[in-house]
């Protein structure tokens, strides 16, 4: 039998640790080894016994998140997946957390309908899982970490049907697509900051949950030289402009003559995740075709892996990421295994790589 993924619950609040470690234990590869209060707590429990991931509240007495978090990954890095609630303040917080060694970041799970139950369940499940396989920097866990794998739960289908065969597409402005998951955020930002001003536009996907894609939008546009927002249903999509897919909401490519938008709509998870890689990578293949670039990021899971095959099929250039410089070899593998990878790269190619093929 696989080793099962012991997980801390840190969060003040004993309804949610309640909650939490319900959710997690319903999981057969998930076991909830303890729950702490705060902080000062979940530190004497760790000098006793590691976890292999702990998920982690923000606001907390005795000492808050942010600072629990660095004093983890200072003095014994442990994968943490942050847990944090919608709000203005807790996103800008949250996105910290990530430059701090957060694996993974999640909003606290919705309890008030069957369906926000069910998906909350399959996030923080999956963020635990994918936090399990991340390679820390500086640091080993003796404990070995259980592999665990990810079936899909809706295919691209649901959203955007596959057509017979991919149509050869008139020349048009190149545009890029890019899907991301965990280590995503930090992939994303060191691959735009290479980037000049003057690039095609780029339509990406990193697999985060809504209310956090707007920060961490903002905080891409103040450190490099493109136009990055989150974008909104119908945002024209050009040269030197980023548009990351808001949480919870799926992002289409549209073509309209040589001009091109993105569709942002509901629908449900899929390959377990809104939004998903998949579909606006169909939707790209579709509309752009040859004219596209596609690049598949960090990441567990498959979401992308067959959208990068569509991609490659209706004619575009296809990158994934490398083993070595991803710190989930998920994603990418599994587009590797189909063929769909016309280059794999290091992460700190692919920027030179994709202006070198631009021309």
């Amino acid at each position: 039998m696989k080793k099962k993924i012991r997980v801390l619950v840190v969060d003040d609040s004993a309804v949610v640790r309640q909650s939490l470690s319900s959710i997690l234990e319903s999981d057969p590869g998930i076991e909830v080894m303890g729950t702490a209060a705060d902080p000062i707590i979940a530190v004497k429990k760790i000098m006793k016994e590691i976890p292999d991931v702990i998920t982690l509240d923000i606001e907390m007495p005795r000492m808050d998140g942010l600072t629990f978090l660095r004093k983890i990954m200072s003095q014994h890095p442990i994968p943490v997946v942050v847990i944090s609630s919608l709000t203005t303040e807790g996103t800008e917080v949250a996105m910290k957390a990530l430059e701090y060694g957060a694996s993974e970041i999640i909003g606290k799970p919705a309890m008030n309908a069957a369906q926000f139950i069910n998906e909350s369940k399959i996030m923080l499940c999956d963020a635990v899982k994918a936090a399990a396989q991340v390679k820390l920097k500086r640091r080993t866990i003796a404990a070995p970490v259980a592999q665990v794998s990810v079936k899909p739960k809706y295919s691209a289908d649901v959203i955007l049907d596959k057509p017979a065969s991919f149509k050869q597409i008139i020349d048009t402005e190149k545009i890029v697509v890019l899907g991301a998951s965990t280590g995503g955020t930090e992939a994303i930002r060191n691959f735009l900051k290479a980037l000049p001003a003057k690039v095609p536009g780029i339509a990406i996907v990193q697999h985060m949950p809504e209310g956090f894609t707007k920060s961490f939008a903002n905080s891409l546009n103040n450190i490099c030289g493109l136009e990055v927002k989150e974008a909104e249903n119908g945002d024209k999509l050009y040269q030197g402009r980023v548009l990351i897919a808001p949480g919870s909401k799926h992002m289409l490519l549209k073509r309209v003559g040589k001009e091109y938008t993105v569709e942002v709509k509901e629908g449900p998870l899929v390959n377990r995740h809104r939004p998903s890689v998949d579909v606006l990578f169909r939707s790209a293949a579709r509309y752009a075709g040859n004219n596209a670039t596609g690049i598949l990021l960090t990441g567990m899971g498959n979401d992308g892996a067959k959208g990068l095959l569509e991609l490659k099929d209706a004619g575009a250039h296809t990158i994934a990421q490398d083993e070595a410089s991803s710190v989930v070899f998920g994603m990418p593998k599994e587009a590797i295994k189909l063929g769909a990878a016309s280059k794999v790269l290091p992460l700190d190619k692919m920027a030179a790589y994709l202006l070198s093929r631009l021309g």
